[in-house]
């Protein structure tokens, strides 16, 4: 069991992320974009060092510090970078990072790609991941990134040997989880509620 996902979810914190974003809280529309990209050597140094300008770039594009949604996407950051450095390295080659965000009046999404050069070696899928009654060390950061993204996966890199792992976060979908739970506890669900528990919820609240 697990506690509920929070995040920025109240009216009035996504307000304030869209005019830090925009200059303009009434924005109705897709208003905002930015994103950041660098390569890393393929050391823990690396790793280090990328979830730690990730951690300053969303505070500074109104993700702060000490939210979950911050705290939970470094978190994400700290997993696939790491996955990358071990299992992804090959000598002489960088691993590479793209975050990207983007706002508008519902929702606020942040995207994290990671891409290292080795082809030889990839994670297993999201499907495999969540079903497998054991799984090695790295399965169990991916584990850890299926519990905090709203999806994620990998794919083939484009230009060359490689792989892609990558995972979205968004904060609206946190948000109507919060309230699915908030309504499963309040008809006496015990006070938490299972990830299992909150997808069915989604589920039934989407169709």
């Amino acid at each position: 069991m697990t506690s509920k996902p929070t995040g920025i979810t109240s009216p009035s914190e996504q307000v304030a992320l869209r005019h830090h974003l925009t200059g303009n809280p009434g924005a109705t529309a897709a208003t905002a974009h930015r994103a950041f990209e660098m390569r890393f050597t393929s050391t823990p140094r690396g790793a280090r060092l990328a979830r730690r300008l990730v951690a300053v770039r969303l505070d500074a594009w109104g993700v702060p510090y000490g939210t979950d949604a911050h705290d939970a996407i470094v978190l994400i950051v700290a997993e696939l970078t790491a996955n990358a450095v071990v299992h992804g390295h090959v000598p002489g080659r960088d691993f590479h990072l793209r975050l990207d965000l983007r706002a508008d009046a519902r929702s606020t999404t942040v995207r994290v790609e990671v891409t290292d050069t080795r082809a030889e070696r990839v994670p297993p899928r999201p499907g495999a991941v969540a079903a497998a009654p054991e799984v090695t060390e790295s399965g169990r950061g991916l584990l850890l990134v299926a519990g905090l993204a709203t999806r994620w996966d990998w794919h083939p890199r484009h230009d060359g040997p490689g792989k892609t792992v990558w995972a979205v976060y968004e904060v609206e979908h946190a948000a109507r989880l919060n309230r699915l739970a908030d309504e499963a506890e309040s008809e006496g669900s015990g006070g938490t509620v299972s990830h299992e528990e909150m997808s069915v919820l989604l589920h039934a609240d989407q169709s």
